[in-house]
């Protein structure tokens, strides 16, 4: 209640400094309190929504006590509704309410690479690439590869895209970790299972505009691009290594043919992973470090085990398991995602 009033309050003061000139005068001010207002007022409207539903609720358990059997049998039916409408409300103030909200609306940054394993680990890595492919294609999503380092036996030894599209970052925010499989490899021949592990780091993508690099802290090296056992994709030097002197970190593309669309790509993936460590720096305990998302790749550091022979998916966050391991990798996420978005508004609760 408190937080509601303190919310009602600033949504008055920013009513008030939109339309002082100070302000008017100051684009950048403006803009920013712009956004603060939009925001506020989508939340007011929301709780605006939660009483008037309240109110229904209130009304519909007093047309219970009737004796009128039929209109017992409506009003419990339009009670049960206005149940799932409350919650549903209750669910969108507390998505608005959290300081994650607006960087969960945008687009996102996975990488994707091989882990424990060798060639088992980096054909995995494939698997959960076009896993993800399908996920996106069902969620009317698009994805773009950044940059790819194939393996010689058609897997990857990373794989780095681009997924854009209404809440890509809220979506796959709970992909970041270690991945474990365990299967029989092709080349097997003794039939035992092996397990391999992938590691998966999600970050939000991050505009030129909210996250600027200075150009003297980058250093910037060009070659040939190589494919499958070396040989030469371009006969030009368009690969790019981009390097941030003051971090050390170091970000390669050459999947494209054009030098300036590598750097671009390669300018994306390194401005996010920037950013989030800069997040870090500023919060400890953020949910989506690059660090605490990808560890160090080890069989006993796991997320999700993927077990083949029971045709099984277990999220050892959740303790979920689920016994359909060929229909998620054809991209059925949903129960799983829906079980983890249980789990972190219950942690939200309780904390």
């Amino acid at each position: 209640m408190q937080a509601r009033k303190e919310q009602e309050t600033r949504f008055k003061e920013l009513s008030q400094l939109l339309i002082s000139p100070e302000i008017v005068k100051n684009p950048k001010e403006y803009a920013t309190l712009t956004r603060e207002y939009k925001k506020l007022e989508q939340i007011i409207q929301k709780y605006q929504e939660q009483d008037r539903i309240i109110k229904e609720i209130g009304d519909a358990r007093e047309m219970l006590e009737s004796d009128d059997g039929e209109l017992k049998e409506i009003v419990t039916a339009e009670l049960e509704d206005l149940e799932k409408q409350l919650e549903e409300v209750t669910n969108e103030l507390e998505d608005l309410s959290n300081p994650y909200y607006e960087e969960y609306k945008k687009n996102c940054i996975v990488e994707i690479r091989a882990g424990a394993g060798g060639d088992e680990a980096s054909l995995f890595a494939a698997d959960l690439f076009r896993m993800y492919a399908k996920f996106i294609e069902k969620k009317g999503l698009k994805y773009e590869v950044l940059s790819t380092h194939p393996s010689d036996i058609g897997g990857f030894k990373e794989n780095i895209f681009l997924v854009s599209g209404e809440s890509a970052f809220k979506l796959f925010h709970f992909e970041s970790g270690v991945h474990r499989v365990q299967r029989i490899p092709v080349t097997e021949t003794g039939g035992r299972i092996h397990t391999s592990t992938v590691t998966v780091a999600v970050l939000p993508e991050i505009e030129d505009t909210q996250f600027e690099i200075n150009s003297n802290d980058l250093k910037m090296d060009t070659f040939r691009a190589s494919g499958h056992g070396g040989q030469n994709v371009n006969k030009v030097s368009s690969a790019v290594r981009l390097t941030h002197i003051p971090s050390g970190m170091v970000v390669t593309c050459q999947d494209e043919r054009s030098q300036y669309k590598n750097r671009e790509k390669a300018m994306k993936i390194l401005r996010a992973r920037l950013a989030a460590a800069e997040q870090e720096k500023k919060e400890a305990e953020i949910h989506a470090q690059r660090k605490q998302q990808v560890g160090t790749g080890e069989r006993s550091e796991k997320i999700r085990t993927y077990n083949y022979p029971q045709n099984r998916v277990t999220d050892h966050r959740v303790g979920l398991s689920l016994y359909k391991l060929d229909s998620i990798l054809e991209g059925d996420l949903d129960e799983i995602i829906a079980s983890l978005e249980q789990h972190e508004r219950r942690s939200k609760k309780s904390h």
